[in-house]
């Protein structure tokens, strides 16, 4: 299966030592830059048994299996473990099917040592809904974040780069990982397919990185100047600030990924994704005047905003531009959701 290059220009992540789940401060919780933190869950049973074998970590799987399906990406050898589109980006080259976990981990042991087998995939999934049990055993605990708790299994598999709004702390369980970061700013540089048709909800690069076409992608190059790189082992575990384009290879023939999802904003807040689709239908058409000018209303009430902008209006009478709450948010969700309607 191919390999992503090791990308010549890109820097390694800052790593911390040392750090123990009850040493994880703020400060590192709400980095605005990645880090490492090298055997964070190296203490993890689930850690334990995958470093000492495959069969091991797959054994132990299986004790919390209480007869959960999930939903499996399935790849022919071709695909090289890469999920993508299919050759005129109509659809895709993996189909998703809705299986018994445990059907995952018989195909992943069949073809543990293929040399070029089908790629099999299991991507965030609830671990409390599939495997009860296993974070009373492998678990970070994250203080009063309301995290939601993953696993990802699988092979040898290619994860295209994407972006996520929540922060994310990824734990290596079993195998060996690769990830490629990137700053929000290079957005422009990863030639960002699809919105609205994408592999596993999020938009992804096109580039391949293990062969990047810089005829068709020169701006990858630039993109390239600012990656940040890391290989984890099982144990370690990568803090990916909110916004960073991660891609991820995933190493070896069995691969247990945890992670930990939150975000540092309210829950009643909707996910921005919406404002964009919304933006690209009744923005991006506008002669460029108006567009410049709604430019200046969103820096004004949104992205410049200091809280002062509505201070010369009674509080009672600011309306949308007073501060948010939960019962604020679901009026004015509502009313959205009535004006869509005309």
């Amino acid at each position: 299966m191919p390999q992503a290059v090791l990308l010549p220009h890109a820097k390694p992540i800052r790593e911390l030592h040392g750090i123990a789940p009850e040493g994880l401060t703020d400060a590192i919780l709400t980095a605005t830059q990645p880090l490492v933190l090298r055997g964070l869950a190296a203490a993890w049973p689930m850690v334990r048994a995958a470093r000492t074998s495959p069969q091991a970590a797959d054994a132990y799987l299986r004790r919390f299996y209480r007869d959960a399906s999930v939903n499996a990406m399935h790849g022919a050898p071709d695909i090289g473990g890469r999920f993508f589109y299919n050759a005129d980006m109509s659809g895709f080259n993996f189909t998703s099917v809705r299986v018994r976990f445990d059907a995952v981990l018989d195909a992943l042991r069949d073809h543990l040592d293929d040399k070029q087998p089908p790629t099999f995939y299991v991507g965030s999934t609830t671990i409390d809904a599939c495997l009860p049990g296993f974070r009373a055993e492998n678990d970070i605990d994250l203080g009063p974040r309301d995290a939601l708790a993953s696993i990802w299994v699988g092979n040898r598999t290619r994860i295209p780069a994407h972006y996520d709004l929540p922060d994310n702390l990824a734990c290596v369980a079993a195998g060996r990982r690769r990830f490629t970061l990137f700053p929000p700013d290079q957005l422009a540089n990863l030639y960002v397919g699809p919105l609205d048709l994408t592999p596993a909800g999020q938009a992804i690069s096109l580039v391949d990185f293990a062969a990047p076409d810089f005829a068709a992608f020169p701006k990858f190059a630039t993109a390239l100047e600012h990656a940040q790189t890391a290989e984890l082992e099982a144990g370690d575990a990568l803090f990916i600030p909110s916004m960073w384009w991660h891609h991820i290879e995933a190493l070896d023939s069995f691969n247990v990924l945890v992670n930990y999802w939150w975000r540092q904003s309210p829950d009643y807040m909707d996910t921005p994704v919406n404002t964009l689709l919304l933006a690209l239908m009744t923005l991006r058409e506008l002669p460029p005047a108006q567009r410049q000018a709604w430019q200046e209303i969103f820096r004004h009430y949104v992205f410049g905003s200091d809280g002062a902008e509505a201070g010369h209006i009674p509080p009672h009478a600011r309306g949308v531009l007073a501060p948010f709450d939960g019962d604020a948010a679901r009026r004015l969700r509502a009313q959205l959701l009535n004006m869509m309607r005309r």
